[in-house]
């Protein structure tokens, strides 16, 4: 099923088994912002409506209004804005534990859209439930604003990645903060990553052609930064990579507790 909108069922119940329930995104607000314990409950408590998508599935498209806050258990999706000529600029790419459209706190029409990358589990939150929750608790209302600032400050990441760095020190760069950021919710960072962008979704990511990423790709395999397995892509030495593009992780704001 490839969904146009989100649909919001009238009776919607935490019908989620307790690992796969609001904890993610409750432990990405952890990893930036103090909450006590109420308060975390309470954001674990907020109505929800499951939901499973597939690879490429829309959950909102540019023009629309949003009455709904989806957050991402699992998976991976994307943000992107078509130009007039057809080309796509992915414009940011979220991982599990995030909020997918926070801004529809404050805007609800839809400046860009956005689509599952992977199969991907969603719990799709009512806009209302996180409103009367953010005017309840002043201390979830800072550790959701935040967490947009934190966006903004990747997004002025990627804006410097795409005009200043070269094309091994751009794909590099991207490669560890996808590293960087799928440890933010995980207790104990795997070994290996596996990267389950295609080819030409980087181009779209990076500004590059599929062909240019494609010579950019061996030339980090050939350093040791990753390993290619025929269409399978796999971080191989994260400080490789580091070291190519001159990596820091201060605009991650990782662990620095607010609050």
């Amino acid at each position: 099923m490839r969904p146009d909108r989100l649909a919001l069922t009238p009776d919607i119940a935490n019908d989620l088994p307790a690992n796969q329930g609001l904890d993610i995104f409750v432990r990405k607000l952890l990893s930036h912002s103090a909450l006590a314990p109420d308060d975390q409950q309470a954001l674990r408590l907020l109505p929800f409506t499951p939901r499973r998508l597939d690879a490429g599935d829309y959950i909102l498209r540019e023009g629309e209004r949003s009455e709904v806050c989806p957050l991402l258990l699992s998976g991976l999706a994307y943000r992107h804005k078509f130009a007039a000529d057809g080309g796509r600029q992915i414009v940011a790419l979220k991982m599990p534990g995030d909020a997918l459209d926070l801004q529809s706190l404050f805007l609800r029409v839809a400046d860009h859209n956005l689509q599952a990358l992977t199969v991907a589990d969603i719990a799709i939150v009512p806009i209302k439930a996180l409103e009367q929750l953010v005017r309840a608790r002043g201390t979830i209302a800072r550790a959701l604003l935040v967490d947009i600032l934190i966006e903004a400050s990747i997004g002025r990441e990627w804006l410097l990645n795409i005009g200043r760095r070269n094309a091994l020190s751009r794909l590099a760069h991207f490669l560890c903060e996808l590293v960087y950021r799928l440890h933010v919710t995980t207790v104990e960072p795997p070994e290996r990553v596996d990267v389950p962008i295609t080819q030409e979704q980087l181009a779209d990511l990076l500004g590059l052609t599929p062909v240019h990423i494609n010579r950019t790709l061996r030339s980090l395999e050939d350093a040791g930064g990753i390993i290619r397995q025929g269409r399978k892509l796999v971080i191989g030495d994260v400080n490789v990579l580091r070291g190519i593009a001159s990596y820091s992780d201060i605009y991650l704001h990782r662990g620095q507790q607010t609050g």
